[in-house]
């Protein structure tokens, strides 16, 4: 964003301050940082996607840059590859393969592969398939299963609610980025949810409020049509956490935690979700 100042709109205690480089739109109210709601956002004349809770300013498209190098990576053992724009990644083992764009990753096994644009990730074992930043992959396979047939993975979710609806939590905490069921593949999900309290106007309760719950079931992806079976259990809470909670969902095949706090309460959402996954190599 322009270093030109937004005034408020009338009836508006929040404004625009900046613009991320993927178009997504931060809010202030003078001092804080805001993530605005739908009236919000869209009474400066951006976009709200209701799915996530973001605010845009234009839809972002990856263009690569002209010259992408490979640079500062290691690699122990024969048959390893890492494609155009890997940085930063340690490979130790057989046949693995890093597709490109990718920096700051691990790989030890055999046959082990980290998706294209996928950074920050550590697989191990054999034939496990990363197709998320940030996550770790344990591939439990034999050498001649297809790719990520079995496989434990590992993600972080999180979110910032303000209103008592649900949200969409997002991988890693980055706007519009969710985990995707590969076709023809089940997976048990078991995600460990954590809430606390760090702000709002609401009387009822107090900053340092929590909620944790263990949210789980199973999520499976039929020729392209998924579907999903679900339970939750709260563990502990403290103060006034009434109506939050998360619950496990999914849109087109991506999969996510919808997060539910309450009116005037700004509280902050992590989820540790581990992903036990079959892909099963035939149409379900």
């Amino acid at each position: 964003m322009s270093n030109t100042v937004i005034p408020y709109k009338t009836g508006f205690t929040v404004k625009p301050k900046e613009v991320s480089p993927f178009g997504f739109v931060t809010f202030t109210d003078g001092t804080r940082d805001i993530t605005p709601n739908q009236l919000q956002c869209e009474a400066y004349g951006y976009t709200f996607n209701t799915l996530d809770g973001t605010c845009s300013a234009f839809r972002y498209n990856t263009i690569l840059e002209s010259s992408v190098a490979n640079e500062n990576n290691r690699t122990f053992g024969v048959a390893n590859t890492t494609g155009t724009g890997t940085n930063n990644t340690l490979v130790m083992g057989e046949s693995n393969n890093v597709v490109g764009l990718s920096q700051n990753s691990i790989i030890i096994g055999s046959k082990n592969e980290i998706a294209s644009g996928i950074s920050n990730a550590n697989v191990s074992g054999t034939l496990g398939e990363v197709t998320a930043t940030n996550s770790t992959v344990l591939g439990g396979n034999s050498p001649e299963d297809i790719l990520g047939k079995r496989q434990s993975i590992r993600l972080m979710y999180g979110k910032t609610t303000t209103a008592a609806s649900q949200q969409a939590s997002n991988l890693n905490n980055t706007a519009a980025s969710f985990f995707v069921v590969p076709n023809n593949t089940i997976i048990y999900f078991h995600a460990s949810c954590l809430a606390v309290r760090v702000g709002g106007t609401s009387g009822s309760g107090a900053v340092g409020d929590y909620h944790s719950s263990i949210e789980r079931g199973v999520i499976i992806n039929k020729s392209g049509v998924v579907s999903i079976q679900r339970e939750r259990d709260v563990i502990k809470t403290s103060g006034t956490t009434t109506g939050w909670n998360p619950t496990a969902k999914f849109s087109g095949t991506n999969f996510f935690i919808a997060v539910k706090g309450a009116a005037n309460m700004t509280v902050e959402w992590a989820c540790d979700i581990k992903l036990t996954q079959i892909k099963a190599g035939v149409t379900l």
